[in-house]
């Protein structure tokens, strides 16, 4: 039995970066649900495959988009319009990294980063902002991070990117919150994708996460579709300027290797 206060059928969904990880299953959780589902990436090879292979109740569209160029973002969102007569959510997705200590980190690598994380992620809620100003009405959720709250080492510039979203989010919710427009953020926790596989092959990784997790494993792309769809949904629509973390309860405390009786022996 469907119950329409989780629906998300028929609207019409932007996700950026939806071709692989994170984005694709978001992409797919919601075409699966009856939403018309609009993916962006910057390879068409690659993000039309994707949408093929997507199972959805209706075809998935992938749209080829560099969310480091503001012209590109800008065709791109008045395709969707023009094609669709409106946006209702958008999942902004796209990001990059590049591991390596901040004295070694160029200024191409920070501004290959910061374009497409933080000014990219921008420039695409606000391009979706204006249409969703106009209908009265939408959604966004950003993708943020663990880093969002506290930066890991040797990723520096990928952490500051992600702290700027959580402010963009609340800024964006506080400015848009009077238009109808909601915005709040998903952070993952750390998560098996194409792209982080290799890091988490290596043993002393693979046991530090499982170990400062609370649910015991790592996440997986398909862990993040229940929270999206519930920020896209009218079950959410007293919720805005929030990041919540879905992350197996890592944030929630700190495990040490203190003896099982607290160390009183």
């Amino acid at each position: 039995m469907s119950d329409a206060l989780f629906s998300v059928q028929d609207q019409v969904v932007l996700v950026s970066g939806g071709s692989r990880g994170i984005g694709r299953a978001i992409a797919e959780g919601f075409a699966e649900r009856g939403a018309r589902v609009v993916i962006t990436g910057r390879e068409q090879q690659s993000l039309a495959a994707a949408a093929g292979e997507m199972n959805g109740r209706l075809p998935v569209e992938p749209l080829v988009c560099d969310v480091a160029d503001g012209e590109a973002i800008l065709r791109a969102v008045a395709q969707v319009v023009q094609q669709h007569g409106r946006i209702d959510t958008l999942v902004n997705v796209a990001g990059v990294n590049r591991r390596k200590a901040a004295v070694d980190v160029t200024e191409a690598d920070y501004d290959f980063i910061l374009d497409i994380n933080l000014k990219g992620a921008f420039l695409m809620s606000q391009a979706v902002g204006r249409q969703m100003r106009t209908q009265g009405a939408g959604s966004q959720l950003n993708i943020a991070s663990l880093n969002t709250d506290r930066p890991l080492v040797n990723v520096l510039p990928y952490a500051m990117s992600k702290a700027g979203i959580g402010h963009m989010t609340r800024g964006l919710a506080t400015e848009w919150g009077p238009y109808g427009i909601r915005v709040n953020a998903l952070a993952p926790g750390f998560i098996l994708t194409d792209l982080t596989e290799q890091l988490w092959s290596h043993e002393t990784m693979q046991a530090w996460g499982e170990t400062n997790t609370p649910q015991r494993r790592l996440g997986r792309p398909q862990d993040m579709v229940g929270t999206a769809l519930f920020l896209a949904s009218p079950a959410s629509e007293f919720l805005t300027g929030q990041i919540l973390y879905v992350d197996g309860g890592f944030t929630a405390g700190w495990n040490w290797p203190i003896p099982a009786d607290g160390g009183q022996s």
